[in-house]
This record gives C-alpha cells, structure tokens and sequence, in this order.
C-alpha cells in the first residue's frame, strides 16, 4: 500500500524557512509504476496546484514559477523520503502542502497535509 506522510509545516514570518518532509512507504523512488513524486499546496479559497516534482527517470527537479529561486525539492533514497526547504517565504505561500505521487507528476497516491502560514 503506497502512503505518503507529510510533516514539517508550522507558522513562520515572512521572509524565513520551512523544511517539509514526507516520507514514503510501498514504493520506491525507482518504480516505474509509481513514476514521479511531489508537492502541492492548497490555499484557502484556490485551487490546488503543483509546487515542485521529480521523476524518478531523471531526477530533475520541475518547480512552479511562483517559487522558482525559493524552493528545494531533494530526495534521499536511503530513508525513502523527499524534503521540500523552502526559504524566503511570502505570505502567499501560506496554504496546506500535500505530498503526492504518480506518473508524470499526477496525482495517483495523495498524504495528509501540513500547514503552512506565512505572516506577514
């Protein structure tokens, strides 16, 4: 059974850091059936959408626009778990981050969030 186990949010001035974690469980960052992992956010009142994803065929990470310059998405293999630092932080950034996983960074297996809340 895949899971997804985010953590690491919290409240945080603007202009400071967050580190996210999420740890992955029945699958591994080279299964082809799972394919790409990543994180999405969503505020109140919007949409959900796609912050930053890897997939596991290149190891590249693609980021959103919004965050480009802010945002690290790193994964280690060993503990089967990816990290998204993010620095710099903006009040629009405020939302719930999800980690998610599946093919070319869709959605297929989805975590519980965690809160993120930027002050200004």
């Amino acid at each position: 059974e895949v899971q997804l186990q985010a953590s690491g949010g919290g409240l945080v001035q603007a202009g400071g850091s967050l580190r996210l974690s999420c740890a992955a469980s029945g699958f591994t960052f080279d299964d082809p059936r799972i394919g790409s992992i990543g994180w999405f956010r969503q505020a109140p009142g919007k949409e959900r959408e796609g912050v930053s994803c890897v997939a596991f065929s290149d190891r590249k990470p693609y980021y959103t626009n919004s965050v480009k310059g802010r945002f690290t998405m790193s994964m280690d293999n060993a503990k089967n778990t990816v990290y998204l630092q993010m620095n710099s932080l903006k009040p629009d950034d405020t939302a719930v981050y999800y980690c998610a996983a599946g093919p070319y960074c869709s959605i297929a297996h989805i975590g519980q969030g965690t809160q993120v809340t930027v002050s200004s």
